[in-house]
């Protein structure tokens, strides 16, 4: 049966459409295979970086309208982008992340078109987020931000938390609650993997690097005399030269291999036991997705946003300090391997289950109709 949102041009806006947006990336990636699966024409809409054309690729042809870039980069400001929104010709615009220009760009697009606008904000009023640089983001929220709130349709949160920090900060009570897509599961494992750990993501303090590199070596006497933690990850230069400084005296366990994407990460997490994210403040990472549809538990902090894991049985809660994280990186690999293939079982599971992309995908077709439909109605 056609779906309702078919032949529909949906916006994907977002400061980047490439690798630098971290898991924001991921989860456009996922937004324009949901919309090819539903019939509708995905349209991404960005300022242009230099990581673009490395990714590209993944966007799977869908239409792509950048825009020029001026100024300081993590504002992501470019005095084309409204033109780019309006030549697109979208039915429905669909923002990812906020704090940035494309925000303002978005409450320009929706006040002058009157169609819908959905805000995804990635976690990004975590109230650790809204605590770190805050003039910063209140010099946002008095410039665009409170009136791009109060002019968009709908916000989507990825969890009830995200969607209490929605409803405390802008007052909107129009909020649905939506997972990131897990990918398509792989083989299930046949056997558990070496002694091996590892992080995968930003390099970026609220990733809690520190604190796990810490409860790595406190572990470390009490773990298999061949375990290793590998960090694979990409930052500002100035986080990247913090963390080498400090691996620089930790010995051979731990190893940084830089930033890692596409056959590089799928070929990490197949020799991977456990991936590790003990972080203090998330959306909700599409790591963790990864690693399960790969049949990887994982080692996690609450800030994750997936209890679902603790409550099936594939992930260990990591806590966020060195000797909790010691604690988990303990009770992790003392599994047999009886007891870590039902750990990677239990993950896949919630792969293709919960967080399985027919299911993702029938919960985003709801919400799209239902804007496009009250927008027809308005009219």
């Amino acid at each position: 049966m056609l779906s309702p949102i078919a032949g529909k041009r949906i916006g994907l806006l977002s400061a980047r459409a490439s690798r630098a947006n971290g898991g924001v990336f991921e989860a456009i990636v996922n937004n324009v295979a949901l919309l090819r699966s539903l019939g509708a024409v995905p349209v991404v809409v960005a300022l242009a970086d230099e990581q673009h054309g490395l990714d590209v690729w993944r966007l799977a042809d869908a239409e792509i309208h950048l825009s020029s870039g001026s100024g300081p980069s993590q504002l992501a400001y470019s005095p084309d982008l409204p033109r780019r929104l309006h030549e697109a010709q979208l039915d429905l615009l669909h923002l990812h992340g906020i704090w940035q220009f494309p925000s303002r760009a978005a409450c320009g697009w929706a006040r002058r078109t009157g169609r819908p606008l959905i805000v995804s904000p990635h976690g990004m009023l975590d109230p650790w987020i809204t605590r770190r640089n805050a003039w910063k983001k209140e010099l946002a929220r008095v410039g665009w931000e409170k009136t791009m709130w109060k002019r968009a349709t709908a916000f989507h949160a990825l969890t009830e938390a995200e969607a209490s920090d929605i409803e405390r900060e802008t007052g909107s009570q129009r909020i649905a609650v939506i997972p990131n897509a897990a990918p398509p599961p792989g083989p299930r494992p046949t056997r558990m993997p070496g002694p091996a750990a590892l992080y995968l993501g930003r390099i970026h303090e609220k990733k809690n690097i520190l604190a796990l590199v810490d409860g790595w070596l406190a572990a470390l006497p009490d773990l298999p005399t061949d375990a290793t933690l590998t960090i694979a990850g990409w930052g500002e230069n100035e986080g990247i030269e913090a963390l080498e400084a400090t691996l620089a005296d930790c010995g051979p366990s731990v190893h940084f291999v830089g930033a890692a994407f596409g056959s590089q990460k799928a070929a990490l997490l197949d020799v991977s036991r456990f991936l590790v994210l003990p972080s203090l403040s998330e959306g909700l990472p599409m790591v963790i997705l990864e690693a399960w549809a790969a049949g990887v538990p994982t080692i996690m902090s609450e800030a994750c946003g997936l209890p679902e894991g603790f409550a099936a049985g594939a992930a260990i809660d990591s806590g966020t300090d060195p000797q909790a994280i010691a604690s988990a990186f303990r009770d992790a690999f003392s599994r047999n391997e009886n007891e870590w293939l039902e750990m990677s079982k239990a993950a896949q599971q919630l792969a293709v289950g919960p967080f399985g992309q027919a299911a993702i995908a029938r919960h985003w077709e709801e919400i799209y109709s239902e804007l496009l439909i009250d927008q027809q109605e308005r009219v």
